[in-house]
Parts: structure tokens; C-alpha cells; sequence
């Protein structure tokens, strides 16, 4: 049969002329497109905005010759385990591999649209709604129990070692340990109308559409909240702990359940929190910001629970992040005031000249690494996790992101080149990104994986004490 002639273009305008034959996929059209056009991935539609299966074929669409299809470009998605990768380029594709192995990575036949991960494995919400999941059955990589339940499911969420989907008619389905949150069959007449769902380490706590809140899993980390569910009404928003859980209230109240040493126990703080419009979390301990700027805390006094020897300097908070015992806020000043253990990152006092304009922090588990507005990047914590950035300080400069595992820091420059530091050494990875620039960065606990303008996905993984490079796959 004759080969049909299909023109596809850019939101730009600009067009390329696509020959295929009736077996070719979508997938083979869109990569043919895609290479014409010189952009990176995306998915195909047709002139009334339907997207085209990545797995159907010319035939089976019925495309006919000088057909005009549009190729809309969409951000790649990377997910991590503690262990391995998880990438999703935007034309529907996707790619898994390990961190220690990533010479050794298996392409998903199915079109995914969405991938989320818990420590050991992944599940992937497919363009037809159903789920795939791979990796660790210990870790919820193994779904074929309910299998037969996961269908339109339109989001997920995991656990340390689960995960629960919410489907389109606002069910729930989980899978995975049932000490960690895999099992909800115990309150599975109540999840009806899910809102949306957050995680701690073994439970999970749904909102429901009017505001109340359903939860299960391992009862001692926040999976039994009977003794607060008469305070559960109009929730907002949950944020986690390790083993606890927080929710502010329409009202900007704040109720808590879960275990005390990590949170689960706000009584001491109760009468402050109020005009809460955010909460953070570390391993043990929330901090929340409340509507004039200033900071309540609770939990492990030692993890940042007392906030007291800062208190004063608490003033107009606008953000704040976490390492694994301590916490960074940022005023509206651009300064930076820390509190919690010293070896997680709470000492400043040796940068605390350098950080005003400070735009952004990332934290490893045990240091912070602040981006200031003129571009140049300030560290501070655990050498062995990335506090000390004197190797690469000359390569900090003009940086637009930073991103961070779990001992270590990579910070994306405006010209797209990287730079990777953590552990008592630093990496200038010049020579292996010289052939296109980094667009995006994900890290798991110990590597990175970077999108770069030309699709390749390249991934460092952490070996005898450096960062050592793969170019992963495209």
C-alpha cells in the first residue's frame, strides 16, 4: 500500500512533512516529527485537539494523506526510588533503570502519562487510565491483587513502601504491605469522593470532597485518627512527618495526630496555631508559617520542635525547607534564619553574611545549599552531605536551579551546563554535558538523572566516594 504524506506542526507555526506507512505507530510518527522539527518530546492531536494513542497505528487512526496534525512539546517526568530511575520524555514513552545498573534499563511498551515511586518501586498511570507497576513486591511493586480494580484512574500517591490511587470517580485502591499502608479495606466504605491523599512513612490520610478526612495504615504513625476525627472538618491541606500527620483547617487551625516524637502532638503549641497558611515538615518535627509571617513549631525539640533561640528573628518567614533534623527559613528580606540538630544544618554562623537575596533551598538530608538572586550559590551543614561547596565555588555562578539527593547537591547554570558536589569531593561535569544542555534534574537518595535539550536522559550514581556518569538512554 502506498505510503501516506502527513504534516505536522509546531505551536510556532513551523512544519514538517511526515511520510509513514499504514503499520507506522504514533509513537514512530511523533519520534519522525520530532527529529524534522529538531524539538524534543511531545504528543500528537489532531485539528479538534483529540491526542493520538502512542500505541495506535495510521491505520487504526484512519490518518489520511495531508492530514495536518499538531505536535504540542511537553516536560519530561522523572520519578525515583531510593535505588533506581523512572522517566517519562513527554511523547508518552517511558524508561526505567537502576542507579548502580544504568547500562541495564527496560523500555515500557505502554503509553504513560504519569509515573510516581516509592522507595523500591514504581507504578505508572497509563493514557488508558489503567496502572503498571514494576520493582520491589516489599515496596508495592507488585499490584496484580487489584490489578482488576485499577481502571480511570486518575492520580497516585505512595508511601515508603505503598501506594493508593485515586480513580476518577473518587474511589480509592491501594496495594503494597498492609503495615505500611497498603491495606484499606478497613475504611474502604468511607473513601468515597477523594480530594486528594498524603503519605508518611507507613499510612496514608485521604480529604475527602466535604472536607472530612479518612485514614489507614500503621495506626501508631498516623493511621488510626480517631482521637482528632471530630476536629478533621473543612481540611485544606496535610502535611507529614515521619510517623505523623498536620492539617490545616479552612479556619487556619492546625489539628495533628500520629506519633508525639514526631509530631503528633501539637497541645503545647494549640492556642499559637492559628492563621496557618503553610506547614513543613522534617523527620520529626513541623514548623508553620502563619498569615503574619511569623513561626510555630512542634515535635523533637532537638530536630527543630523548639524553635526558641530563633524566635525573634522569626519575622516575616515566607518559605521554608527541611533537611532530616533542621529547618531554613527565608524572610521576606532574602535572609535566612536555621534552627534544629547542628550536624542536620542549623549552625549559619559562618555564611550568615553571605545569605541576603536568597531565592531558593534545597536540602540534602544533613546540609542546605541556597540559591541567592544574583546566581551565585551559598552551603552550609555536613560536609558528607554536601554543606561544603569551596571545590566548585569558582563554577557556581549564574545558577537558575538546584536540585538534591540524598548527600549531595547538582546545580543547573543558564547556559545549561551542570555542576554536581556532596561528600568530601566535587565533580565539574563539563566534558560529559558538553553535547546539549541540562533542562531538568531528579535525584533519588544517592544520584542524579538529567533531561537534556536533545531528549538524552544521563544519570550519575554515587561509586567509591564520587559521582560517576551514564548516558542513559533517549
Amino acid at each position: 500500500m502506498m505510503p501516506v504524506t502527513i504534516d505536522v506542526a509546531l505551536m510556532s507555526g513551523k512544519t514538517a512533512r511526515v511520510t509513514a506507512s499504514m503499520d507506522t505507530s504514533v509513537q514512530e510518527l511523533t519520534l519522525q516529527a520530532q527529529m524534522l522539527l529538531e524539538v524534543g518530546s511531545g504528543v500528537l492531536l489532531r485539528a479538534s485537539g483529540e491526542r493520538l494513542m502512542c500505541d495506535a497505528t495510521v491505520r487504526q487512526l484512519g490518518l489520511q494523506a495531508g492530514e495536518a496534525l499538531s505536535l504540542q512539546i511537553r516536560p519530561a517526568q522523572i520519578a525515583a526510588t531510593f535505588s533506581a530511575f523512572a522517566a517519562c520524555p513527554g511523547d508518552g514513552s517511558a524508561v526505567t533503570w537502576r542507579s548502580s545498573r544504568p547500562d541495564t534499563f527496560r523500555l515500557l511498551s505502554q503509553c504513560v502519562s504519569h509515573i510516581q515511586a516509592s522507595n523500591g518501586a514504581f507504578a505508572a498511570i497509563l493514557e488508558t487510565g489503567n496502572v503498571c507497576t514494576w520493582g520491589d513486591p516489599s515496596y508495592g511493586g507488585d499490584s496484580s491483587s487489584v490489578q482488576h480494580q485499577l481502571r480511570h484512574v486518575r492520580e497516585i500517591q505512595a508511601s515508603q513502601a505503598a501506594f493508593a490511587a485515586i480513580l476518577e470517580d473518587g474511589s480509592v485502591v491501594t496495594w503494597g504491605p498492609s503495615h505500611r499502608g497498603g491495606d484499606s479495606r478497613s475504611v474502604q466504605g468511607q473513601l468515597r469522593n477523594v480530594r486528594a491523599i498524603q503519605a508518611c512513612r507507613s499510612a496514608f490520610a485521604a480529604i475527602l470532597s466535604d472536607g472530612s478526612v479518612v485514614t489507614w495504615g500503621e495506626p501508631t504513625c498516623g493511621g488510626d485518627s480517631g482521637s482528632v476525627s471530630h476536629r478533621l472538618r473543612n481540611v485544606r491541606q496535610i502535611q507529614s512527618s515521619f510517623c505523623a500527620f498536620a492539617a490545616i483547617l479552612d479556619d487556619g487551625s492546625v489539628v495533628t495526630w500520629g506519633l508525639s516524637s514526631t509530631g503528633g502532638n501539637s497541645a503545647s503549641v494549640s492556642q499559637q496555631l492559628r492563621n496557618v497558611k503553610h506547614v513543613q515538615a522534617n523527620r520529626s518535627a513541623f514548623a508553620a508559617i502563619r498569615e503574619d509571617g511569623s513561626v510555630v513549631t512542634w515535635g523533637d525539640a532537638d530536630c527543630g520542635g523548639d524553635s526558641g533561640s530563633v524566635r525573634q528573628n522569626l519575622v516575616g518567614v515566607c518559605e521554608i525547607q527541611a533537611s532530616m533534623a533542621a529547618f531554613a527559613a527565608v524572610t521576606e528580606n532574602g535572609t535566612v534564619v536555621a534552627w534544629g540538630h547542628p550536624s542536620s544544618g542549623s549552625i549559619i554562623d559562618h555564611v550568615q553574611e553571605q545569605l541576603r537575596g536568597v531565592k531558593q533551598i534545597q536540602s540534602s538530608e544533613n546540609a542546605f545549599a541556597a540559591l541567592l538572586a544574583d546566581g551565585s550559590v551559598v552551603t552550609w551543614g555536613s560536609k558528607q552531605y554536601g554543606g561544603d561547596s569551596a571545590g566548585v565555588q569558582h563554577r557556581l555562578r549564574n545558577v537558575q536551579q538546584i536540585q538534591a539527593s540524598g548527600n549531595a547537591f547538582a546545580a543547573v547554570r543558564d547556559d545549561g551546563s551542570l555542576v554536581l558536589w556532596g561528600g568530601t569531593v566535587a565533580w565539574d561535569v563539563d566534558e560529559f554535558m558538553r553535547t546539549a544542555p541540562v533542562q531538568q534534574i531528579q535525584a533519588s537518595g544517592e544520584s542524579f538523572a538529567a533531561v537534556q535539550a536533545d531528549g538524552v536522559i544521563v544519570s550519575w550514581v554515587w561509586q567509591n566516594g564520587c559521582m560517576s556518569p551514564w548516558r542513559a538512554c533517549r
